[in-house]
């Protein structure tokens, strides 16, 4: 979808002829529907303007194509203004252009990520450079009129507010930079950016390339296909055993089959250590090969992200990051857009999208409605927020309004906790989620330790970290100081032991970074990933009491968001609240402490606590 297409010459006309951001307002309401928003009517007056001002070369063909916000298909991204024509060869070309009105940035750790003034506050982004040139490696890999008809994307940003002070143009971030120029403030910034576009539009196309992109179909590339298939090779991580290989055939049968007239919608369940997530990026892996328009979907960042960086080989990102994304992307996403969905760690999803968590009526739903066919892997014993709603029986209940027909599959083999599925049925007992015929766990198994101390605990990871494979994670029941004060120290117990929470840059790849083992996880850092060894410490949220094991939310940090709402809860529905609190505290524990496929290491903040985890071992001898 287009909201305004013209030529240069007309566009032109408009602006001189009338307010240009009225035109705009005309348009998008009569291609949307929509309404918009004050400060994006002031977006358009302001960077419009500086664009019509750019344009004004008479050496730039009056009947070049020209587009103002070209939606992206397959996202809700759109490109704010888009410049067709051919270069001096007669190559079709199409250059992207970013317009911000920004005029301050400071600059971040983080890869492609700057600080700028947004909504009233300092938050971090993306760097325009990178935006632009990932919606040109979107075009490039998805859209058949690019790849086919050979139309060479060229992208660009305009920050016509922004004085060069080296931070946004800073060699920190070159490599966005130099895929994507960056035009800044100034009469001299204006050359440079006319520059660029006669070097790509020296011949009008009167609108040809710009309506081949608008109606090119929506699918993966035969090259980016063929790359991301040989991603695989070589990485045993991504091999397929047992009931995984048979899930994983019957998917692809469901996903190729699927239609508009007939969808599909399948379940699949597997605990802790059933290689969900490797099965799933086996099937977007292959499902792309086939040519069906397929992501992998997930609400936390942590799996997505660490996925990507073991299948590509770099935690930088790339043209693959396309195939990734968040839960909350599809709110306006159109019917049946995707051949396949393939959405892991289903149990995390939300009803609503959104930072504030009001966008959207149901991720479950939406996601339902935008695939052909939608794989939801999913354990409903890894619930760890009072806000996770994922649960079979709403996928059911969606999946029925939709007219879709129903798959059920179930992973049993464990590839984690030395496959033992004891240690889990223990943990279920231990932590008294569900009585289980496992009182007693037997350590030559799995090995299992508590420790005293959780400077000894810590330690004896540290020893166990070979190939970076060792890490300590807690509940989260300490303030995240060093999020402000990189100086603080986060989990303090006794006087001797002070860590960080998690690292704050690119903490989503925490589990597999170079320094991690210094700091401590959270939940959301780990949740879905493993490791050989973990160290899990037990703060005073849960506690054992005369052999029973009780929960406080209170005890929680304030800012913890996993059970947010829970006194507004407990005062309207107070059962139901302990109910849910209590689940979630006692799922967060299963989940922490099944992060290990080889051992798990114990630290209790409450010494009956302690003394109850050990009591429960098969070799525990009484002090």
């Amino acid at each position: 979808m287009i909201v305004y297409a013209a030529t240069k010459q007309q566009f032109l006309k408009d602006n001189d002829n009338d307010d240009i951001e009225e035109v705009i307002l005309r348009h998008f309401k009569e291609a949307t529907g929509k309404k918009v928003g004050a400060s994006e009517i002031r977006s358009w007056q302001g960077s419009l303007t500086y664009m019509a001002k750019v344009l004004r070369d008479d050496d730039l063909p009056s009947d070049a194509g020209l587009a103002i916000e070209l939606h992206i298909p397959q996202s809700s991204k759109r490109i704010d203004f888009l410049l067709t024509g051919r270069d001096e060869n007669q190559a079709k070309k199409a250059v992207l252009i970013e317009l911000k009105q920004w005029s301050k940035a400071s600059a971040t750790t983080k890869d492609a990520i700057v600080k700028t003034a947004l909504g009233g506050g300092l938050v971090e982004t993306i760097h325009p450079s990178y935006q632009v040139w990932s919606y040109a490696a979107l075009l490039e890999g998805f859209n058949e009129a690019v790849y086919d008809k050979s139309i060479e994307i060229r992208p660009c940003a305009y920050l016509h507010n922004y004085v060069s002070d080296g931070v946004i143009d800073s060699a920190h971030y070159e490599a966005h930079t130099s895929k994507a120029p960056l035009f800044l403030k100034g009469p001299e910034e204006l050359t440079k950016l006319r520059t660029f576009l006669k070097k790509h539009i020296t011949y009008g196309d009167n609108k040809e390339v710009l309506y081949e992109l608008s109606s090119g179909k929506i699918r993966p590339s035969k090259a980016l296909a063929e790359a991301l298939t040989g991603l695989m090779d070589g990485k045993p991580e991504f091999v397929l055993i047992d009931d995984q290989k048979e899930v994983f055939e019957s998917a692809l049968v469901a996903a190729s089959e699927a239609s508009i007239a007939a969808p599909k919608v399948l379940i699949i369940e597997g605990g802790p250590g059933t290689g969900k997530t490797v099965l799933a990026i086996n099937l977007l892996v292959r499902l792309t090969a086939l040519k069906l328009l397929s992501k992998y979907v997930s609400k936390n960042a942590a799996p997505r992200k660490v996925y990507e960086s073991k299948l590509v080989g770099t935690i930088k990102r790339s043209h693959f990051s396309n195939f990734f994304s968040g839960s909350g992307a599809f709110i306006e996403t159109e019917p049946n857009t995707f051949d396949a969905l393939i959405v892991d760690e289903a149990h995390r999803l939300n009803e609503k999208s959104g930072l504030y968590g009001n966008l959207g009526e149901n991720q479950i739903k939406e996601l339902i409605n935008s695939s052909k066919c939608s794989i939801f892997f999913i354990d409903e014993d890894q619930r760890v927020t009072l806000s996770d709603i994922g649960n079979k029986q709403a996928i059911r209940t969606f999946a029925k309004s939709k007219g879709a027909t129903v798959e059920e599959y179930t992973l049993s083999s464990q590839f984690r906790c030395s496959g033992s599925d004891g240690y889990l049925a223990w943990l279920d007992d231990v932590l008294a989620i569900r009585p289980t015929a496992n009182p007693l766990l037997d350590t030559s198994e799995y090995e299992f330790k508590v420790f005293n101390t959780p400077q000894a605990m810590h330690a004896a990871i540290e020893q166990k970290n070979h190939g970076n494979k060792a890490r300590v994670v807690a509940g989260y029941c300490w303030p995240w100081l060093s999020k402000k004060d990189p100086q603080a120290s986060d989990i303090e117990i006794g006087d001797d032991y002070a860590r960080q929470w998690n690292l704050d840059q690119d903490g989503s790849l925490w589990i597999i970074a170079e320094n991690s083992i210094e700091q401590v996880g959270c939940i959301h850092t780990c949740q879905g990933l493993e490791v050989d060894y973990i160290g899990v410490i037990i703060g005073p949220d849960l506690i054992v009491r005369d052999g029973k094991v009780l929960t406080s939310p209170h005890k929680r940090d304030k800012h913890d968001k996993s059970i947010r709402g829970w006194k507004k809860l407990m005062k309207e529905q107070p059962d139901f609240a302990q109910k849910e609190t209590d689940l979630i505290i006692k799922n967060t524990y299963r989940t922490l402490m099944t992060r290990g496929m080889k051992g798990c290491y114990l630290y209790c903040t409450d010494q009956e606590t302690a003394q109850y985890f050990e009591s429960r071992l098969a070799e525990y001898r009484p002090r």
